[in-house]
């Protein structure tokens, strides 16, 4: 590749994103339905024709706003870099509600499947599930490799109660993200508990003296 043409490939991913990033604005509140082509043309002040020619559809568009949304997720959920055990745990769980609280409706078609149960939004929420899972073995127990069938079951479990408390959440907006996440803290220190005793290679870094980032005491 030229430098020409590499000058045009890295202008054809700057637009790209910037469409992305019109795109996630739009959806942030708004469902699919109630947005048109024109609609999102008008907002991002570019012609119908160009995010057809990115995206094919508008279908194509709001895939492309979901992946990019999941990136965006299994960011701040991982991004833990070298805190304490517990530490790492409660800022994987606070970043998690943070982006559901900033991103309601790109969180809400993650966690329930999209439009209509799109199958291609289910394909992306199971590699959310298992990028979230990676990140919560990771600090749980500092590594991101497979995890033993025990462990796996008991981290989807508390996976599921996590989507359908948070989606709850957004909804009434009661208690405050702090409590919230703090509740989900100390039911992942009991799933963790729960794990340690079928599968001793895993033991919980989360243990009754040890306070949590907040400073109180897990039960």
């Amino acid at each position: 590749m030229n430098n020409s043409q590499q000058r045009g490939s890295e202008r054809a991913q700057t637009r790209r994103a910037e469409l992305i990033a019109v795109g996630r604005r739009l959806f942030a509140n708004t469902s699919y339905d109630a947005l048109s082509m024109d609609d999102i043309a008008r907002h991002a002040g570019v012609a119908k024709g160009l995010i057809y020619y990115y995206f094919r559809s508008k279908r194509g568009y709001y895939l492309a706003i979901i992946e990019d949304a999941v990136a965006e997720l299994v960011q701040r959920a991982g991004a833990t870099h070298d805190l304490p055990p517990v530490e790492r745990v409660h800022h994987t769980v606070d970043g998690y509600l943070r982006y559901a609280e900033h991103h309601q409706a790109a969180y809400r078609a993650i966690a329930t499947g999209g439009v209509g149960f799109d199958a291609d939004v289910l394909a992306i929420r199971e590699r959310v599930r298992e990028q979230l899972l990676a990140a919560m073995a990771k600090a749980a127990w500092g590594r991101p490799d497979r995890l033993p069938p025990v462990a796996r079951t008991a981290l989807i479990g508390w996976l599921s109660s996590v989507e359908g408390v948070t989606l709850d959440w957004l909804t009434s907006r009661e208690p405050a993200r702090e409590v919230v996440c703090e509740l989900l803290v100390r039911g992942l220190g009991d799933t963790l508990r729960t794990i340690e005793e079928y599968e001793p290679t895993c033991p919980a870094p989360i243990q009754a003296d040890q306070p949590t980032a907040r400073g109180r005491a897990l039960p």
